[in-house]
């Protein structure tokens, strides 16, 4: 069957960063249709109900919806196309409890942050100030330029004629990552392990492999526009968008699961989905891996050798092992904090379970839950391969194990918690593999070996002509806010090749 339509931009999948690159150009007049091989949008920012309880598939900490500056961007691509999204604040981005009895909540008001840091390494005093300023100094430069395409000439010229400084300030800081900053200024190596677990919480890496650039977004904005969370869930984000699309007369096409890229003489020129259906497009874009994408949507043995080159510098991170729990509001101490990290040995910081994390977020809005109950999302990185070649009785009986010491884990923070549960639900990689379509189960890629900060991380033009992608495969890497940033770059390069007008 072939669709003789011919649309502007066709997007495979609808994360965030798909559909952020939708809104955008489709609120610039483009003829623009999402495809999504699930139920709903959303990806790994989506959402599932039963029992009364809504849950976030991912994380439940979200940045990019403050109300001031440029780097608020889930909120500027609502804004975009005329739909708006309510949200609840969060005092405490996150409270850790780390090994040698270091428990610190990350308070939203940065002074207290840096006092409270400061109680636990008073002779650091200086360092952590020169550390998370130099922070504050990156940030800054961000929050002071319109964020779009890094790959369009033009708009370097102008943002660079407009803001000289702030442009040179992120230059220097491209190549840079957080460990070289950080031991600049810090010397005791409990700080520089919580500094550690402070990147290793969203990057999955440890400081010395994450970008500087990244880590001053996260550990600033946290303390400007803020930790905020959508009312109605997280689910809500990639709702709404969807909704503003429409409006703007955008088309998602959900169960519609792309297994091929068309190209004819080198060019993409459309797709085709699971069920033989195909549609023609000037411009294609993937939201789905790199890895998905070039290995699976078109021939392996075709592969550029740009992409070849990248992934012998990146490979996919792990996945997760998610508990969705539900439990009985009693549990929960009075004054728990919505995100928690747990990590009892720093060798185990990157291993499997070895760092817990939690979220709440009915602690924010408990209409997600039923009246008397809480939701409790823990997820831990696990390994694709420890969850292969088994059977059926003895998955079960793996998660069941697993399930059980992360619960154990959970309770010397909330005791009582298993007696108090009231809903359970396990996700493994391989959960993560099916219902989001990531190459085993992947949160994204990280870096093989120490590299010069973001300078790897690939833009959203592919070496084939008219291919685009999207995403945490792409610059600036993992999070809803990156993502976003993603998918305004990819739709203004987009629009200036089309030639869009608006």
């Amino acid at each position: 069957m072939i669709n003789h339509e011919l649309f502007d931009v066709i997007i495979i999948g609808s994360g965030i960063g798909g559909l952020v690159t939708a809104t955008q150009l489709a609120a610039k007049g483009a003829k623009v249709i999402v495809l999504e091989s699930y139920l709903i949008p959303g990806g790994s920012a989506g959402y599932f109900q039963s029992q009364g309880y809504t849950f976030d598939v991912g994380a439940s900490m979200i940045f990019g919806m403050g109300n001031k500056g440029t780097t608020n961007l889930l909120t500027k691509a609502l804004d975009a196309v005329n739909v708006n999204l309510e949200t609840i604040a969060d005092p405490v981005q996150i409270h850790y409890h780390l090994p040698d009895n270091l428990d610190l909540k990350v308070d939203r008001d940065y002074e207290k942050f840096i006092q409270s840091l400061i109680a636990y390494f008073p002779h650091e005093a200086k360092g952590i100030r020169s550390f998370y300023n130099e922070c504050q100094r990156v940030f800054n430069c961000l929050n002071n330029i319109e964020l779009l395409s890094l790959e369009e000439p033009k708009y370097l010229l102008r943002v660079f004629l407009q803001n000289p400084l702030a442009c040179l300030g992120l230059a220097k800081y491209l190549p840079l990552n957080v460990g070289d900053v950080a031991r600049r200024y810090i010397q005791d190596p409990q700080l520089l392990k919580f500094i550690d677990i402070e990147c290793y919480c969203w990057s999955v890496v440890p400081a010395a492999m994450t970008p500087m650039i990244n880590a001053g977004m996260v550990f600033s904005d946290r303390h400007y526009g803020g930790v905020n969370y959508p009312r109605g869930g997280v689910g809500q984000i990639a709702e709404k968008l969807v909704t503003g699309l429409e409006q703007f007369g955008g088309k998602i096409q959900y169960k519609a699961r792309v297994t091929k890229i068309i190209t004819k003489q080198g060019k993409a020129v459309g797709v085709q989905l699971a069920n033989g259906q195909v549609y023609h497009g000037k411009k294609i874009v993937s939201n789905a891996t790199r890895w998905d994408t070039f290995t699976k949507l078109l021939p392996a043995e075709n592969m550029p050798t740009n992409e070849k080159n990248w992934q012998q510098r990146y490979e996919k991170s792990p996945s997760f092992l998610s508990l969705h729990i539900g439990v009985k509001a009693s549990v929960l101490p009075v004054g728990t904090e919505c995100h928690h990290i747990l990590l009892a040995d720093w060798e185990q910081m990157t291993a499997p379970t070895g760092t817990i994390f939690v979220s709440i977020p009915t602690l924010l809005d408990p209409d997600l839950a039923p009246t008397g109950y809480h939701i409790i999302h823990a997820f831990t990185p696990d390994w694709m391969s420890n969850w292969q070649g088994l059977s059926e009785s003895e998955y079960i009986a793996k998660k069941e194990i697993a399930a059980g010491q992360i619960i154990d884990r959970l309770d010397a923070i909330f005791p009582g918690l298993d007696a108090g549960l009231d809903y359970l639900e396990i996700g493994t990689p391989r959960t993560h593999r099916r219902f989001l379509n990531r190459m085993d189960g992947t949160y994204g890629p990280i870096p093989k070996r120490k590299l010069w900060g973001l300078l790897g991380m690939p833009f959203n033009r592919t070496a084939i002509p008219d291919l685009y992608c999207v995403g945490d495969s792409t610059f600036p890497g993992q999070g809803l806010n990156a993502v976003a940033f993603s998918g305004f770059a990819c739709a203004h390069r987009i629009a200036v090749d089309l030639k869009l007008r608006k």
